[in-house]
């Protein structure tokens, strides 16, 4: 049977594949990139060891971690989430970096710092100048609207742009 014909059975037959045929089929799932498959059959099958393995090799430590979690392997666990967290903050993939911190119950300071760097991260290469003149813009159009409104609402937000328009000014 051909390699693409191989792959289209195994995902299609993966809750019924025999146990002699799966550690054969993680193989094939896993070298055609079929990552998700590989590891639900491994999963399922009971390799959980080959599941984690794949999930590491994808660099996809929160998967790897909670299917550990879940099968009672509770430090590797967490050294798979510690992992996680260094190899997602040198990636940066700041999103999974906190979700790792979070799992691992760092503290809030230090999960915190992972937004900041990762906003940081995300800012590099943003025409700021840009970014200020529409904000700027959405500033003079919710001005425009609250013209005329007398409600304490309005009056608040007007007060608001107000004071924001002086910091930008005295920057």
């Amino acid at each position: 049977m051909p390699f693409d014909e191989k792959v289209s059975y195994l995902v299609e037959n993966l809750r019924e594949l025999q146990d002699e045929l799966a550690e054969e089929g993680i193989e094939i799932l896993a070298k055609a990139g079929e990552t998700e498959y590989a590891v639900v059959l491994a999963r399922d099958k009971g390799m959980i060891d080959k599941a984690i393995a794949i999930l590491v090799d994808a660099g996809d430590f929160l998967w790897a971690a909670l299917i550990a979690k879940n099968a009672g392997q509770d430090a590797l666990s967490e050294r798979l989430y510690r992992d996680g967290l260094q190899y997602y903050v040198e990636m940066e993939m700041f999103g999974r970096a906190i979700s790792a911190a979070n799992a691992l119950g760092l503290s809030p300071d230090e999960i915190d710092d992972l937004y900041r760097r990762g906003i940081a991260s995300e800012s590099r290469g943003l025409d700021l100048t840009h970014s200020r003149d529409m904000i700027d813009c959405v500033m003079q159009s919710l001005d425009l609207t609250l013209i005329g409104r007398d409600d304490e609402l309005s009056q608040q937000v007007m007060k608001a742009l107000h004071e924001e328009r002086e910091k930008r000014t005295n920057e």
